[in-house]
């Protein structure tokens, strides 16, 4: 009954109000407030602040600075196998595998459509049909920094505008095509396993995702946006392995996307496997 209800107030709940009053809450500057909630914040999900840059909470100027705190130089060494795709983020494996069908295990008995996903644009999908997965959930206590998987040269960023529901396992398990329904930001890059894409998606109360070369992505519209970055106007936007690509200000997850024969995951990986930036999550297939 509990379950029943959190999912019900899913779909009633004003999504994006909520979000935006969150997002007032962690700009605040008022010191007796921000430092009183983030106290709260660290104590309640156990955040570990021993491998933040800064570890005092008080000196952060507004929880949105401690919630994207950067982390000690050496705190996520790069697995330097050759080849290795990487973790993304800090955070557990929710689910990993081949895109079959044109759609992407979700839990429980659910997928989504990879084209959704991707702002229905198919051109932009086909090169990952009957690719490979990746999706990880990033918890409230985690590194909430987005990093790349492989060195890449962006090629385009689409905008999806959608609802925010929470991202967890409950809604994972009870609410159809979570992912490719809620507000996220695609990411393509060319690399050397070919395209690949990460998706930062929205859930309830993320109060805004950022990426390094656009910074805030908060269209004046929430209208489907597509901005080109290999065209000859533009200098090319490249990021090396392992390199900040994003962030989140309050968490989510991040999926990536590889087109076919690209990569093999590790085979103790498995929905559930906690992982961390850097970490090697696969090879290069044979």
């Amino acid at each position: 009954m509990k379950k029943r209800l959190f999912i019900l107030s899913q779909y009633l709940l004003p999504h994006h109000l909520l979000s935006r009053l969150a997002g007032c809450i962690a700009e605040c500057r008022v010191r007796w407030f921000k430092n009183a909630f983030t106290a709260w914040f660290a104590k309640r999900y156990q955040v570990d602040m021993s491998q933040a840059l800064v570890e005092d909470l008080t000196a952060y100027e507004h929880f949105n600075a401690f919630f994207t705190r950067a982390l000690k130089d050496g705190a996520r060494p790069l697995d330097q196998t050759p080849g290795a795709i990487l973790s993304p983020a800090d955070g557990a494996v929710s689910q990993l595998g081949p895109i079959e069908h044109g759609r992407v295990f979700q839990a429980k008995g659910h997928s989504f459509s990879v084209l959704e996903l991707l702002g229905g644009d198919s051109a932009l999908a086909a090169p990952f049909m009957g690719g490979d997965f990746a999706t990880i959930y990033l918890s409230p206590k985690d590194y909430h920094r987005v990093h790349m998987p492989l060195a890449g040269t962006l090629r385009e960023m689409v905008y999806v505008p959608g609802r925010i529901f929470s991202v967890n396992q409950t809604t994972a398990e009870n609410v159809p095509e979570l992912f490719a329904r809620n507000e996220r930001v695609v990411c393509v890059f060319d690399t050397e396993r070919g395209p690949m894409a990460v998706v930062l998606v929205g859930a309830m109360i993320v109060a805004s995702i950022e990426t390094v070369w656009a910074g805030l992505v908060t269209p004046p519209k929430r209208e489907l946006k597509t901005v080109r970055y290999d065209e000859a106007a533009r200098a090319p936007i490249h990021l090396e392995k392992g390199a900040e690509l994003g962030r989140f200000k309050l968490g989510s997850t991040a999926i990536v996307l590889f087109g076919p024969e690209q990569v093999q995951w590790a085979e103790e990986l498995a929905a559930g496997s906690p992982v961390q930036v850097g970490q090697g999550m696969g090879l290069p297939k044979a």
